[in-house]
């Protein structure tokens, strides 16, 4: 036999019941008014027992429901949430399938919530929100059923504001590299070629050929330094097998080593 020495609130809607062997029993107040658990009362290892079977079960559906006051969770999450925070495997079961009872846990609407927020919110595209899904748990269904509403419209335009603030970032580069970049940048992103053939058809990006002459010249500029201990021909050689790796067309790239011829004779 134990005996309850004393009882103490702790976090939330939860009380601690101390027992006489040391031993402390996280119960909800339901468990605890139900259950008519008092200071000085005498418990049976059934009792205790019971009481650990049915505070589990109360504290993590407790703790489930506060979780879930804060934003929508996936099953996955829900589960891996009682995980950590110790609630017996067969519990964290029922839980689950008390909330799906209460309709506050539906993996379906999460995906279509979660495809809503990203697709207003950030600059990801459709596989990338995808793998996110998976990382969540959510099945192949649900997670069609999300993207289902991001639309080819919707896509078009994320993509295209996503590739305006990508090329101000490449803009040290040559333009043909930066196209480049930006392309690779939306793929990464989780955008398809024919999202992104529309993107950059829309937005229409030109060469700003003052820009392009600019950046040339400085990456020239750091090519010929770099290779400053080869003689003429090399150095020249490797300056311009480094500015056509940098996508530099041929004539940009003759008018700056025309630039350089007149400063060496100066």
């Amino acid at each position: 036999m134990e005996t309850i020495t004393k009882i103490t609130k702790d976090k939330g809607q939860f009380y601690l019941i101390w027992l006489s062997s040391g031993e402390k029993l996280r119960v909800s107040e339901d468990t605890l008014v139900r259950q008519r658990l008092l200071k000085g009362q005498e418990l049976t290892e059934d009792e205790i027992e019971k009481i650990k079977k049915t505070g589990s079960y109360d504290v993590g559906l407790q703790m489930s429901l506060n979780y879930l006051s804060y934003q929508l969770r996936s099953k996955k999450e829900i589960l891996d949430y009682l995980k950590e925070k110790e609630i017996l495997s067969e519990d964290r079961k029922e839980i689950v399938i008390r909330l799906e009872e209460m309709n506050l846990l539906d993996d379906k609407i999460y995906s279509e919530s979660y495809v809503r927020t990203l697709m207003r919110t950030s600059d990801k595209g459709p596989k990338m929100i995808e793998q996110q899904l998976k990382q969540k748990g959510l099945n192949a269904e649900d997670i069609q059923h999300g993207l289902t509403f991001y639309t080819m419209d919707e896509q078009v335009e994320v993509a295209k504001a996503t590739a305006e603030k990508a090329m101000r970032r490449y803009r040290t580069k040559s333009f043909k590299d930066a196209l480049q970049k930006v392309q690779m940048h939306l793929m990464q992103k989780g955008f398809n070629l024919e999202v992104i053939d529309v993107a950059l058809e829309e937005l229409s990006f030109e060469k700003d050929e003052d820009q392009e002459l600019d950046v040339i010249r400085k990456e020239g500029d750091k090519l010929w330094e770099k290779h400053r201990k080869l003689d003429s021909y090399k150095r020249s050689m490797k300056v311009k097998q480094g500015l056509f790796q940098k996508r530099f067309d041929s004539d940009l790239i003759q008018q700056y080593f025309d630039e350089k011829e007149l400063e060496n004779e100066e």
